[in-house]
């Protein structure tokens, strides 16, 4: 019997497909001959209690011209599905959020859904971090101004970003009388109405962040170094960092597996971890890239561990039942 495989993402005409992680995975579920199913939030829905997408019966090609075909639009009762990916990149919104309540019905009805919707909604990814005190850097989360004012009188050099920001957007370095400090906090917290992550800055980020992933508990041997452009703070590949990919250090590698072993406790299948120097930064778990960028570098498939990892679930489950 074929597996059903359901996807929940962005738009997929405006994917790249040289850096799309979900358009990897897809690829390697369609070479195990799966039968892809393509859905959006919006496509999702609620009737009669039962869980529902409107949904497209895709097919994929490595084409950067023409990547995807439709070869049938099928509404679905998520239950008959095997496997849902929920790939939807933040901002985890309350769209977002009314969507994982949508999975979770799939979900208590045997799917599996990856990452599981509860930790999705009960762990934010900037957030995340604060759980492993011994890692992080000094951290302070606020919407007050004064607050983050004693903050960098302290530290002297800070960074700050949004808690619901992604890719590098607004995130914000501050040096102790910075004449910008007043429009920089009222930006990022929208005037003091929404909160916002402080930490000290850490001068290894010139060397690049590392973004380590972990699949099913286990880290991914090989990490992607961002490191930022000349003048930049941020390593981020969406606003031009390059990238480097090397052997994870033992240090990384004690944290990487520390962290993972909580991840897999909370059915949170696959996460990429972000570490600059020996500090752990964020936990990403809603829809986790870099996976392409290491794939294209060293002889893995990280797409064929996480799907080894999904298959051998289906197996233990189709047996319980």
């Amino acid at each position: 019997m074929k597996i059903k495989l359901g996807v929940v993402m962005d738009p997929i005409e405006k994917i790249n497909i040289k850096k799309d992680s979900t358009f990897s995975i897809l690829l390697e579920a369609q070479n195990r001959n799966y039968i892809i199913y393509y859905m959006e939030i919006k496509d999702l829905y609620i009737h009669c209690n039962k869980a529902y997408s409107e949904s497209k019966i895709i097919i994929l090609k490595k084409n950067i011209k023409q990547w995807y075909k439709i070869i049938k639009k099928k509404t679905i009762l998520l239950s008959k599905l095997d496997i849902i990916l929920m790939r939807k990149d933040p901002p985890v919104n309350m769209e977002f959020i009314y969507s994982t309540y949508i999975l979770e019905k799939a979900e208590k009805n045997g799917v599996i859904v990856v990452n599981k919707p509860k930790s999705l909604r009960d762990f934010n990814e900037k957030f995340f971090a604060t759980k492993f005190k011994k890692f992080i850097p000094v951290t302070l989360i606020t919407s007050k101004k004064n607050k983050i004012k004693e903050f960098i009188k302290i530290n002297k050099d800070i960074i700050i970003k949004p808690l619901d920001g992604m890719g590098g957007s607004s995130i914000f370095r501050i040096k102790k009388k910075d004449k910008n400090f007043s429009v920089i906090v009222e930006t990022v917290t929208k005037r003091e109405s929404k909160y916002c992550v402080s930490q000290k800055y850490l001068k290894e980020i010139l060397n690049g962040d590392k973004r380590i992933i972990i699949i099913n508990g286990k880290p991914i041997k090989w990490c992607v170094y961002r490191i930022p452009q000349k003048g930049e703070n941020r390593g981020n590949l969406a606003v031009g960092g390059k990238a480097k990919i090397k052997k994870i250090s033992p240090q990384d590698f004690k944290i990487a597996k520390i962290v993972g072993k909580f991840l897999k406790k909370k059915g949170i299948i696959l996460s990429g971890i972000d570490i600059i120097g020996e500090k752990l930064i964020e936990i990403n778990i809603t829809s986790p890239t870099c996976m392409c960028e290491i794939e294209n570098f060293y002889n893995i498939s990280i797409s064929s561990i996480l799907l080894n990892c999904l298959e051998k679930k289906i197996l233990r489950k189709n047996k319980f039942f």
